[in-house]
């Protein structure tokens, strides 16, 4: 399985350019070479526009299309826009707590999912970040990352946050499809009413139009999702669809169109073994009451 590890897009804006003015150069057969020898420009930055590492300028953006030929003022407008889309894409919310995000990458993913229409999230062992109450939030960010002082464990629950006001609030939420296993409900975070709390939130999240969720239980045993969490971000076309996979220092992202469809085949392998929406809200509910025994 290929895994990408090089700097995530910054946004899907940046994406969709980069893939477009790849369009239109390779549409005329000009090699970067020449494009950069006729423009007097860098190879290798024209390089990394394309592939959606760097974002540029409306200058430079004009230029290019000059040289392409591109005439029609629609197509122009367009291509401009999502220059000075994605220069705004760089001011985010998040850019306050980039001292507590650099670390992981965790910016880049901020990045990604502000763009997503469509998240869908397997989660063998926590319950997923967009739906997190702010006391779980708080118990799993000061539990797993035990070298940051409180302040920090502060900074990233108001990431949270902010997060699930950002994308699953607002006129046009993104859609959530969340799949759990039920050790992540067996699994004690805090105390037994932070637990008790989460999943009431679970339960009245899973009510909302936008969002989704499923169990599975114990008694299914082995499933195709034991290789561990991922979540599949989908974007607005042509922005192809990716797979984040997090780990402690180096989070990483797979957009080749095999691993995306391969996590995509097992996402909905998972659906199919789950319990349903309704009997996920009467399981979450039954485990919910034996915490108060």
């Amino acid at each position: 399985m290929a895994v990408k590890r090089s700097l995530v897009p910054q946004s899907v804006y940046r994406r969709q350019l980069a893939t477009r003015l790849k369009e239109l150069r390779d549409a005329t057969g000009l090699t970067l070479t020449e494009v950069a020898e006729q423009l007097e420009v860098n190879q290798g930055s024209l390089s990394r526009i394309e592939n959606g590492e760097r974002g540029t300028t409306p200058v430079l953006v004009r230029a290019l299309l000059d040289l392409y030929d591109v005439e029609d003022e629609a197509l122009r407008a367009d291509v401009l826009d999502l220059v000075r889309a994605d220069k705004e894409q760089q001011k985010p919310w998040w850019r306050k707590y980039s001292t507590v995000l650099t670390a992981t990458r965790y910016d880049g993913y901020l990045a990604l999912e502000a763009g997503a229409t469509y998240l869908a999230n397997y989660q063998p062992m926590l319950v997923p970040g967009l739906l997190q109450t702010e006391d779980y939030a708080r118990a799993v960010i000061s539990q797993m990352r035990m070298e940051l002082p409180p302040q920090q464990v502060e900074s990233l629950v108001k990431v949270r946050l902010e997060r699930q006001n950002s994308r699953l609030g607002g006129e046009q939420p993104a859609k959530l499809w969340a799949i759990l296993d039920e050790a992540v409900l067996r699994r004690s975070v805090g105390s037994a009413e932070v637990m008790r709390e989460q999943m009431r939130k679970l339960v009245e999240a899973s009510k909302q139009p936008n969002i989704t969720v499923q169990l599975l239980p114990f008694s299914l045993g082995a499933h195709p999702g034991l290789y561990g969490p991922f979540v599949i971000l989908a974007f607005p076309d042509p922005t192809p669809n990716l797979v984040w996979l997090e780990n402690p220092k180096n989070s990483v992202y797979l957009e080749s169109a095999e691993d995306v469809e391969n996590y995509t085949e097992i996402f909905d392998q998972l659906r199919a073994c789950a319990l349903g929406p309704s009997e996920t809200r009467t399981r979450i509910t039954q485990i919910s009451k034996e915490l108060e025994a």
